[in-house]
């Protein structure tokens, strides 16, 4: 029996893809080089965008058609997709989703495929490694709250022990993964005093303050030092981290391991504070720049790249010019630049979505040009007169 996965979505699907390899090969299935040499075709979706959404439907129609032609195979479909059907106590989702997607044999919840089977890795010098799944900040636009769930992190020596065993087998570049990495461990330490009788090492939770208050506990700082020890790593990454979660304990940490990346990946989203609210996003424009600038301080060469959506509701060119404004003060070495489009259960999605989809185009252009292929771009016409 041969298996062949088809995956959608950002680093956490490539990583969660891997694992289900490692589900498969473990009941003895074979991987096919192309879906039409296999008995299983597992589609592992995304939906943080409805573009994507789309793509994995339309994947999964073609697939149906080439099963009527006459190849034999069983479609699995896995991945956001079902985490959000999966996730909804009202069973709504899921019912619309077997309407429609008749084709499906098998809805699997990555929740059921667990950390037991071994990763099935292609890249054999560089390892995604998951540190945590799921996210508690609701940002307004964001679903990965419903598709994932709250955020559960890893035990802390189950990531060293991980860490170690890819080190050993010639692996030197680990990315860690989490939708806010640096909240990593939070609901570990809920209880004190379990957490501290499991591990013989001391560990010091770092306590995160925003805007002058209390947070959280995180054992990120920690959990990176930890990971340095083993010198076998030559590089060490992590996506995607919250500013509001950027403590100078981990500040700190980068600074005094020269493993560690100095490229930081830090979405900032919008650089209007109007938008920045709206989104839920805990910081300001003014805090997005205090940080960077610290970060800079105590890492001179440190280099940013970013998230950033355009035409949320209720962006004007106003707000669209506060975000422009901010990346020529950063010179982000790379953006990730999405066009807002409602995601479902979101808050975002019962908003009046007045921003049209030609001007989210011209918004997009406009950044992708500016930050990640002509940095001399010019201003748009329609955009002079506007201030910040």
């Amino acid at each position: 029996m041969k298996y062949f996965i088809k995956t959608f979505g950002c680093q956490h699907n490539v990583a969660d893809s891997e694992r289900i390899a490692g589900y498969y090969e473990n009941r003895g299935f074979k991987r096919a080089l192309s879906y039409d040499e296999a008995d299983v075709i597992i589609v592992n979706t995304c939906v943080i965008r409805q573009k994507s959404e789309d793509k994995a439907y339309g994947f999964i129609k073609n697939l149906d058609k080439k099963r009527r032609a006459g190849l034999n195979f069983k479609i699995i479909v896995t991945g956001c997709l079902v985490g959000t059907a999966v996730h909804d106590k009202t069973g709504k989702i899921m019912h619309l989703l077997k309407r429609r997607l008749p084709e499906a044999d098998e809805f699997l919840p990555i929740d059921e495929v667990g950390f037991e089977y071994n990763s099935v890795r292609q890249n054999h010098d560089h390892a995604w490694v998951p540190i945590s799944h799921g996210c508690n900040n609701f940002c307004t636009f964001c679903i990965v709250p419903f598709s994932r769930g709250r955020e559960r992190s890893r035990p802390f020596d189950e990531i060293i022990e991980e860490i170690n065993e890819l080190t050993d087998n010639g692996y030197s570049k680990i990315t860690l993964l989490g939708q806010n990495v640096n909240s990593y461990g939070a609901d570990l330490i809920v209880n004190k005093s379990n957490f501290y009788s499991r591990y013989n090492f001391n560990i010091k939770p770092v306590t995160v303050k925003h805007l002058g208050r209390y947070r959280l506990l995180t054992l990120f700082p920690p959990l990176l030092h930890q990971i340095c020890q083993n010198k076998k790593i030559k590089n060490l990454s992590f996506v995607s981290s919250n500013p509001w979660d950027f403590s100078d304990e981990l500040i700190n940490t980068i600074a005094q391991n020269k493993q560690i990346d100095r490229i930081i990946h830090l979405p900032v989203q919008s650089g209007s504070n109007k938008i920045l609210k709206a989104m839920n996003r805990w910081y300001t424009r003014q805090d997005y720049l205090k940080l960077i600038k610290k970060i800079k301080s105590k890492i001179p060469e440190a280099e940013f790249t970013t998230d950033i959506i355009v035409g949320f509701p209720g962006e004007t060119k106003k707000d669209f010019l506060a975000t422009l404004d901010l990346v020529k003060k950063i010179n982000f070495t790379k953006a990730f630049i999405a066009g807002y489009s409602p995601r479902p259960n979101t808050l975002g999605a019962k908003l009046v979505n007045n921003v049209s989809l030609q001007e989210k185009k011209e918004r997009f252009h406009i950044l992708d040009n500016f930050i990640n292929h002509r940095p001399n771009s010019k201003i748009p016409i329609w955009l002079k007169g506007e201030s910040i």
